[in-house]
């Protein structure tokens, strides 16, 4: 029998294809439509982060820019709407910002990698967390991982 891995991808891009401008500061700025499966059925809570990891390190000097941070999302959620929050708890993105917050990239085409999470506890975090905080609180309670991958740049 094959085990099936979560996975999670989204109708507005392909896995290492173009994010719609319409997901970006020079769009609407909104969330990109994501569809959750194969969460493992020992799982108590989701955990969604998206990243850029190709910041210039005169901007950032670790090279990374969190854009968006939610914990403790429902284990049994299947998707996140275009330009809706998931239920959860909202961490802190490096803007300040507490919701999305889109690529934005200030030098040339940059990798976003939407990461999922799976995890068998809630984390006793509070909103506003850091996405170092959530990590860390993650530690040892991760069942598996799925991620997708988009790029943009700036025209």
């Amino acid at each position: 029998m094959e085990v099936e891995m979560m996975k999670l991808m989204s109708p507005a891009f392909e896995h290492e294809g173009k994010i719609p401008s319409k997901h970006t500061c020079d769009g609407e700025n909104t969330n990109p439509p994501l569809t959750i499966s194969d969460v493992p059925s020992g799982a108590k809570s989701l955990v969604l982060i998206m990243d850029d990891p190709d910041v210039p390190k005169h901007l950032r000097a670790d090279g990374m820019w969190d854009h968006w941070v939610v914990f403790n999302i429902p284990a049994n959620l299947s998707e996140v709407e275009e330009g809706e929050e998931p239920m959860g708890t909202n961490g802190i993105g490096t803007s300040g910002n507490l919701k999305y917050n889109g690529p934005c990239p200030p030098d040339r085409e940059h990798r976003y990698f939407f990461k999922l999470y799976a995890l068998d506890a809630e984390l006793e975090l509070e909103e506003k967390s850091t996405k170092a905080q959530v990590e860390s609180a993650m530690e040892g309670h991760v069942l598996e991982r799925a991620e997708l991958m988009g790029k943009y740049e700036r025209i």
